[in-house]
């Protein structure tokens, strides 16, 4: 009989069971999740890795896997928009050869920034090179969706832009080592005009502070090299906002209930600014624990709920960061492991001896001038 007083423990292999049946079989109640079915496969294929587990993934499903993932790329035509990048499903391929059918679907093909970054990240964390990837291309169509506040839509034609997907641009750049003429002085700009009275930031201009905006903004400004243009003052508080958010677990927003997604962006964004250590350990991992399903495995959002890929991945990733054994570290910012995160700073390195050298490394136009808030609504002090 388990001892009421002794810690839950942390039930891996249900974990490692539940992540992998995603990569087989898309329950009925996330069916309406079909159409960002690489998301789902982010969190399976980097979860696994996250509980040491890659090597449930056969040799032939982690080529099916990459395979699956390479379907998704799309690299427009001479005459069409800058649209490269990765789609979400395959809705959009129908099997067919009526040159018709097909000439219509592919109006509706383009990448997509979320999509584009997980499905970059899936190939990275299976140990894949990169090779069938045009770099430069995708950036391009990264710049192509950037507003001139800075800020990003997710696709080329019919999406909301804000800080979601400012966090995908600069994840996308950072890992293909290439940022091309993306503007990252605006996406700067972008970002402090995001940053709220009380020090956390919003997912849009006059929107209200968020935990996970928040991650985002900081993430952003890390992977994009500009995260010491915020003056010391203005980092304070920022994390003064962040351990606020903990109550046993942690909360997006002032005056809402815990949620256990929450571990990983409070915690990732705290870990960012090196503040996580700030935190109660103990009562983060009991609220994590506490939506923990022990039979079927995987997290929920709260207690006496269903889990689901999402909160399960994060509730992980939660959890490797107060170092729960038998957890691989998580790189925050690009939020895959320290192992993936290794094999991409390798791909790194063989790029960069290239001759592609000069063309890929491009890098922007950031300035390295040092920046105080800029919040709207209040001064920095």
């Amino acid at each position: 009989m388990t001892d009421p007083s002794e810690p839950k423990p942390v039930l891996l292999s249900k974990h490692a069971k539940h992540l992998v049946r995603f990569l087989h079989l898309l329950p009925a109640r996330l069916s309406s999740h079909d159409n960002t079915r690489s998301t789902i496969v982010f969190f399976a294929v980097c979860g696994l890795d996250v509980l040491n587990s890659l090597h449930l993934i056969t040799p032939q499903l982690r080529k099916d896997i990459i395979d699956w993932t390479y379907g998704g790329l799309v690299i427009p035509r001479d005459n069409e928009k800058q649209q490269a990048g990765f789609m979400g499903c395959r809705a959009m391929l129908p099997q067919t050869e009526d040159v018709e059918v097909l000439e219509c679907m592919r109006k509706y093909q383009w990448g997509h920034l979320a999509m584009t970054y997980t499905s970059i990240a899936v190939l990275v964390t299976l140990g894949d090179d990169l090779s069938r990837l045009d770099r430069q291309t995708i950036v391009d169509g990264v710049a192509a969706v950037q507003h001139a506040d800075g800020s990003f839509s997710a696709c080329i034609d019919g999406s909301e832009n804000d800080m979601r997907f400012v966090y995908c641009a600069a994840t996308i750049c950072h890992m293909l080592d290439c940022w091309g003429s993306v503007n990252k002085e605006t996406m700067f700009q972008f970002i402090m005009s995001s940053l709220r009275y009380d020090y956390g930031f919003s997912q849009e201009l006059e929107g209200e502070s968020h935990g996970g905006t928040t991650f985002c903004a900081l993430a952003a400004l890390e992977l994009s090299g500009q995260l010491h243009r915020l003056d010391a003052a203005t980092l304070e508080r920022i994390k003064r906002w962040l351990v606020f958010r903990q109550m046993d677990g942690f909360q997006g927003r002032p005056n809402k209930p815990v949620d256990t997604c929450y571990s990983f962006w409070i915690g990732a964004a705290l870990r960012i600014l090196n503040g996580f250590k700030l935190t109660d350990y103990a009562k983060n991992r009991e609220y994590i624990l506490s939506t923990q399903d022990e039979l079927i495995g995987g997290f929920a959002k709260w207690p006496r709920s269903s889990p689901d890929p999402f909160h399960t991945y994060l509730g992980l990733c939660g959890l490797a960061f107060i170092g729960e054994p038998g957890l691989n570290d998580v790189m925050p910012s690009l939020n895959i492991s320290m192992a993936a995160y290794a094999n991409l700073n390798q791909l790194h390195e063989h790029w960069r001896g290239t001759d592609d050298l000069k063309q890929l490394r491009l890098t922007g136009d950031a300035t390295t001038k040092s920046t105080s808030s800029s919040s709207p609504l209040i001064s920095a002090q």
